[in-house]
């Protein structure tokens, strides 16, 4: 095999919602009151629900763009690709980056979908589902062989979101994004039964719960004043403490089918972090009643988490002390830790480096995410027509080009944001 062999499913990408998404999907009598995207007099685009702003940042959308447009001030729609929000530009963009599938994580309302919980729960059911309508039958559904369809969840209400699992389930979804610490957002934590209607729809309809960093609101961090490198470096500890409290809890044990993604989280830590779990069990689990009935925790893991990395050498020469089955490849576009259009260079590298053999390459490029998501692109399109070579040669033409977009002044928009948040403070 070589690089132009592979065939790249991407397990954690991102997409900035478009701003008539709701348009086709919300009943009538809600339209007035939905989120809507504001275009700014600076030229920045911000959706706004009620009063609520939430800022469309330049971290969010860089693919394609030089490193020193990177940051977190506000920017217009123009001044992204038009991939990142247009589903029929994503796809000559996967193209000409030799990745054939992928799955998107929201933008605006958060990863868990916590914006739209609201006073009315009518209001905010709906809000939930249309955007789940949308992302399904208009963005996935455009392009049936290039994504891995994926609800956000009723995550205010357990029964209620049971229920949108079960309904997305009928519509072909086999995936759901949720928090790494429900807690954090004010919820019951996984150990509490609370959350029995959820890890019982999930495991009824072979549903992936996806839990994606940052995807509570609470990042790591060592101290306020701290360089933002520091919460840059350690992103993938919120997945780590996730892992834990999953691995640990009731829910693990009691249902055997229950599978659990750790999105963007990295695979380098986790050979010590099992090794840590099982001298825990080793050491304590007679005092703390554990019981993983003759199993080990590491071996638990391997049953129930899916990890996936962007670009981990030290994953991939541990591959076999994570679990071969146990891991995919991400791409993270149009994020600014994604090496799009040249991921595919990156990849290779690090595989060949680390000998990796054709049958775990396949495994990591695509047929574990297409295993673990029940996402079978080879009905609508052959798998000669599905490597990276094909899919780029499909995309001669397509500009994928280093271009600065940004039509600001470095700093303006962070400055007047901040200032605008500190007079409604």
């Amino acid at each position: 095999m070589n690089k132009d062999d592979m065939i790249l499913i991407s397990v954690d990408d991102h997409l900035v919602e478009p701003p008539d998404m709701f348009q086709n999907h919300l009943p009538a009598k809600y339209l007035d009151d939905a989120p809507r995207l504001v275009h700014n007099a600076d030229g920045s685009d911000m959706w706004k629900f009620r009063d609520v702003v939430i800022p469309n940042v330049a971290l969010n959308a860089v693919a394609g763009r030089p490193k020193e447009e990177y940051g977190l001030e506000p920017q217009g729609l123009d001044e992204i690709r038009p991939g990142c929000y247009n589903v029929d530009e994503r796809v000559k963009d996967m193209n000409a980056g030799g990745i054939l599938g992928s799955i998107c994580f929201p933008s605006f309302p958060g990863f868990a979908g916590r914006l739209f919980a609201t006073e009315d729960e009518d209001f905010s059911l709906a809000l939930v589902q249309a955007y789940n309508d949308w992302h399904i039958d208009e963005w996935c559904g455009a392009y049936p062989a290039r994504f891995i369809p994926m609800a956000i969840p009723v995550i205010w209400n357990a029964e209620k979101c049971a229920q949108e699992v079960r309904r997305v389930a009928k519509k072909g979804v086999h995936a759901l994004t949720f928090t790494e610490n429900p807690a954090a957002m004010g919820y019951p934590s996984f150990h509490d039964p609370y959350w029995k209607p959820l890890w019982e729809a999930l495991c009824d309809t072979g549903m992936v719960m996806n839990i994606h960093i940052g995807s509570s609101g609470k990042l790591v961090m060592t101290a306020p004043d701290a360089p933002l490198d520091v919460m840059i470096t350690l992103q993938p500890m919120n997945i780590v403490q996730a892992a834990a409290d999953l691995l640990w809890s009731r829910p693990i044990k009691e249902y055997p089918d229950l599978k659990i993604a750790l999105s963007e989280g990295g695979t380098g830590w986790i050979p010590y972090f099992l090794e840590r779990a099982d001298r825990t069990y080793e050491m304590h689990s007679t005092w703390t009643k554990q019981d993983f009935k003759g199993k080990i925790p590491s071996e638990v893991f391997r049953e129930h988490f899916l990890t996936c990395f962007i670009s981990d050498s030290v994953g991939v020469t541990l591959r076999n002390n994570i679990g071969i089955d146990n891991i995919c490849w991400e791409a993270d576009y149009p994020h600014s830790d994604s090496m799009w259009p040249g991921a595919p260079e990156e990849l290779w590298d690090v595989l060949s480096a680390n000998s990796v053999p054709d049958d775990e390459i396949n495994k990591i490029t695509h047929e574990n995410a297409m295993r673990w998501y029940n996402f079978d692109p080879f009905q609508h399109i052959s798998r000669e027509q599905a490597t990276v070579g094909a899919l780029r040669k499909a995309a001669e033409g397509h500009d994928v080009s280093i271009q600065a977009l940004s039509h600001h002044d470095q700093g303006a928009r962070g400055e007047a944001l901040h200032a605008a948040a500190e007079a409604n403070s």
